[in-house]
């Protein structure tokens, strides 16, 4: 059932005590749970009761699981409201084509019904995309250096995809957020160098099922920002290193020839009598064996 404004800042207004006094994450998850199945958005009722300007600050919250689901409430009602203004004027549509224009909540809103957002109407070739491509709206978070990682995440996760640019940007989101719960806050090298790690494996050419893992769901963004070296590696990635270890393994336990050490053989290069070498036959059997020779003094390999 769908709350009255009176229920709704109730609800905003626990959701601001549990913020400044520090209740634990489940307690705010569970409030944003009850506005997020419980609030049908219009512009009027997000204004009037102020509710998306409240919610909208949890996307920054140290808790991955509270960023994520405050991120998601809030595109979940711009996207209503955008459906709304579509409906209500016949030029809503030409107007939500242009700039993205704010919403109760501050933020800025991508437009509600574009081209980019279908699969078969991409603005560029899959192979180009990036978010300015795409034409989404990155400032997410009202901080740069957030909302710069956004951008980077989200290339990514496009680059040779067909998925739509909303359901790509609400992933980045995502991915973000759980990023600088586990190595925020955004000013520490540990969260930079953990996005610019995710972009350059998401990039990766020789493992292009990541981006469909992660863009599938199948890999959390919790789980994706916490995973090895070796996790992140594509299964032919890692047969093919399988392979060449035990390569490597096989060259290593065969049996090196026995070299012997000469003081009658001496090096034409710095005139030393310290000379190891070993007898291999070459030729024809009823030649003699070749010397392979090398210096211990100066390195100068020879053979005779």
């Amino acid at each position: 059932m769908a709350m009255d404004a009176k229920e709704i800042e109730l609800k905003a207004k626990a959701l601001t005590k549990a913020a400044t006094s520090n209740e634990p994450a489940s307690s705010i998850v569970s409030l944003l749970k009850e506005l997020q199945k419980g609030v049908k958005a219009t512009e009027d009722l997000l204004r009037s009761t102020r509710v998306g300007i409240i919610v909208n600050k949890f996307k920054q919250h140290k808790s991955p699981e509270v960023a994520r689901l405050s991120s998601e409430i809030v595109s979940k009602w711009r996207n209503e409201v955008n459906k709304q203004k579509a409906g209500a004027s016949p030029g809503a549509s030409q107007r939500s084509s242009g700039s993205p224009r704010p919403t109760p909540n501050g933020t800025a809103s991508p437009a509600a019904s574009t081209p980019t957002d279908k699969k078969s109407k991409l603005s560029v070739p899959p192979e180009r995309r990036s978010w300015k491509a795409d034409g989404v709206e990155v400032n997410q978070t009202g901080s740069k250096i957030r909302d710069s990682c956004i951008g980077l995440v989200y290339d990514g996760l496009a680059l040779n995809s067909t998925e739509p640019p909303r359901a790509v940007l609400s992933k980045a989101v995502a991915v973000e957020a759980a990023a600088h719960g586990a190595f925020g806050p955004e000013t520490k090298e540990q969260y930079r160098t953990k996005i610019r790690s995710l972009f350059q494996n998401l990039k990766n050419k020789s493992n292009p099922t990541l981006r469909v893992r992660v863009l599938s769901s199948e890999v959390t963004p919790e789980h994706f920002v916490k995973m090895t070296h070796d996790e992140l590696r594509s299964d032919e990635q890692r047969e093919k290193d399988r392979r060449i270890q035990k390569e490597n393994m096989d060259k290593a336990m065969v049996a090196q020839a026995e070299r012997s050490i000469s003081t009658s053989l001496q090096c034409g290069k710095c005139g030393q009598r310290k000379v190891t070498y070993t007898e291999a036959q070459t030729r024809s059997a009823d030649e003699p064996m070749t010397l392979f020779c090398t210096c211990l003094n100066c390195g100068k390999s020879w053979r005779q």
